[in-house]
């Protein structure tokens, strides 16, 4: 076993650390709900928080392959699914929060927030676009949809990524120092892909002339 390759056990291992590495954002969110210490705005600071969180595993996922390039360790592609399905529960709840704590399920007041808001329409479109993604992270529909296809249903995860950035940007108005840092890691991961794809391409060109 080599740090670039990981054996079934050990890889066993780190995959659990991750989970639960994962979930505390979620506890401590649990915790402090409980013990009313979420301050005087207590649905605001849960939104935030989820909101957080989902942009920021996000990114995580998006970071897996180019850090898999970089390092060459191969077990990095086997926590992407689950890092990708956290970023989703997160956005998940990050809209939960808003529907029934913040809305109370007034469907005719969401309309127009979406409508009107505009960070409100991205955030919604992001989240709409990261259903999808999380409904074909199962190896059953990998198989049934093909590969190449599966691939180019998952590249969505670049816009709801922008759209993320924007959605927290517009969100925040005043100090963005934050969507700033998201904004500038989502420009590098995205910038590497488009290196490799470029470097790929001139491979791939010398080797046919």
């Amino acid at each position: 076993m080599t740090i670039k390759n990981l054996d079934n056990r050990v890889l066993l291992r780190v995959k659990a650390a991750v989970f639960l590495t994962a979930l505390l954002p979620f506890a401590k969110l649990a915790v402090a709900a409980y013990a009313d210490e979420l301050g005087a705005n207590p649905i605001e600071k849960m939104t935030h928080v989820t909101g957080y969180w989902a942009l920021s595993f996000l990114l995580i996922t998006l970071a897996i392959t180019p850090l898999r390039r970089l390092s060459g360790c191969l077990w990095l592609m086997r926590l992407r699914r689950m890092l990708g399905l956290f970023a989703f529960f997160y956005a998940a709840l990050h809209f939960a929060i808003y529907l029934v704590l913040d809305q109370f399920f007034d469907w005719q007041a969401i309309a127009k927030d979406i409508l009107k808001r505009p960070y409100i329409t991205v955030g919604f479109s992001a989240f709409v676009a990261l259903i999808p993604l999380a409904l074909t992270s199962n190896d059953a529909i990998i198989r049934r949809l093909g590969g190449k296809r599966w691939r180019a249903l998952h590249r969505l995860t670049y816009p709801c990524a922008i759209a993320g950035v924007v959605h927290f940007g517009w969100l925040v108005k005043k100090d963005l120092s934050r969507p700033m840092m998201f904004a500038l890691v989502l420009a590098l991961l995205l910038g590497m892909r488009v290196a490799y794809r470029l470097a790929g391409n001139r491979t791939a060109h010398q080797k046919t002339v």
